[in-house]
């Protein structure tokens, strides 16, 4: 039984973290690419300095709650804790080391037994962030098939199968984050992944998701659990409610 629950400001304080770790990844790829510090360097820096902001952040306001970072040590504790907050500070760092690409991004959540009760996805480049409480609003589906959205480095084999029983159109894009923000846009109408996340690529971007009204589960349907001692969460469906059964039916087979 949990003995604490998720406030008005614990939506908040996602969102204001993800926002504020954002602008601090864009001043500092503006002054790494005017110095012109190579690919690498820039990928190591952002994931230092974001990750080193969000734990710093979250000791000083939510000091009992446990924290997973995929920058961080995992510490086992977190296992029986009741509050705990799954980040990923950078998320896309090859796309952040790539200026001007856009499609990175900065997932914060809080996880309560085993569901993102809060949580918030900043798109740095954008200026955006969104986020749990309010709720993002998904915009009017003006297309008669689907908008599958897919890597622009592979296409996994899920993504593939549902694109060409659908018909439907790729889209493509970076960060997990991303993908999950451009299907809560409207960009896209489906994000199927496969072949390997953890934890942090998806806890942020589904506590959004699911706010918003969207369907999100692992790829079989069964519910997207988190703060397990495997982090390994390989495989989800972020995607439209209307597209929910036919995507698992074509799926499952």
């Amino acid at each position: 039984m949990l003995t604490v629950t998720v406030s008005a400001d614990d939506h908040a304080l996602a969102k204001r973290l993800a926002t504020d770790t954002g602008k601090i990844l864009v001043e500092l790829r503006q002054k790494m690419e005017g110095q012109g510090s190579d690919h690498w360097s820039l990928k190591d820096a952002g994931d230092a300095a974001a990750h080193e902001f969000i734990v710093e952040t979250l000791a000083r306001e939510r000091p009992d709650d446990a924290v997973l970072s995929e920058e961080g040590a995992d510490e086992q504790a977190r296992l029986s804790a009741d509050r705990i907050w799954i980040v990923d500070p950078l998320d896309g760092t090859r796309e952040f080391a790539e200026p001007p690409r856009t499609d990175w991004a900065v997932h914060i959540a809080l996880v309560m037994d085993g569901q993102p009760v809060a949580g918030a996805v900043a798109l740095p480049a954008e200026e955006i962030t969104l986020g749990t409480d309010p709720a993002e609003t998904l915009p009017e589906q003006n297309f008669s098939s689907p908008r599958v959205i897919v890597s622009r480095t592979r296409r996994p084999p899920v993504a593939v199968a549902l694109a060409a029983e659908l018909g439907a159109e790729y889209i493509e894009m970076g960060s997990a984050g991303a993908k999950a923000m451009a299907v809560v846009r409207g960009q896209a109408d489906i994000y199927a992944h496969s072949g390997g996340q953890y934890e942090w690529d998806s806890c942020a971007p589904v506590a959004v998701a699911l706010a918003a009204g969207l369907h999100c589960s692992r790829i079989d349907g069964s519910p997207l659990i988190y703060n397990n001692a495997d982090t390994y969460l390989p495989d989800l469906l972020i995607c439209r409610p209307q597209w929910a059964d036919q995507c698992l039916q074509i799926i499952n087979g």
